[in-house]
């Protein structure tokens, strides 16, 4: 005699999943994106990466991705009510 298993699935619609599995993805800018909000270049984007100046990013490969909170925090640490120099005397 021959015994077969069977498993049961739960189907779900494209693009819904149940609430137990749904969690708040942070949106992800590529350079262009970023660019264009900054009203920079991209090159000025690549600068300041390498440089250790510009937002936090995140490497996925060999993709860089910004998340949108990490460039709104990195804006808010950069305002200034002075344009002189700091720490000068």
């Amino acid at each position: 005699m021959r015994s077969t298993t069977s498993l049961q699935t739960t189907q779900y619609s494209a693009g819904t999943l149940p609430p137990e599995a749904s969690v708040n993805m942070p949106r992800l800018w590529d350079q262009k994106v970023l660019a264009a909000y900054l009203g920079k270049s991209t090159a000025w984007c690549e600068r300041a990466r390498w440089a250790g100046d510009g937002p936090r990013f995140v490497k996925l490969g060999r993709h860089v991705r910004y998340k949108a909170e990490d460039v709104l925090a990195w804006i808010d640490e950069n305002a200034r009510t002075c344009s002189g120099m700091e720490g000068a005397s």
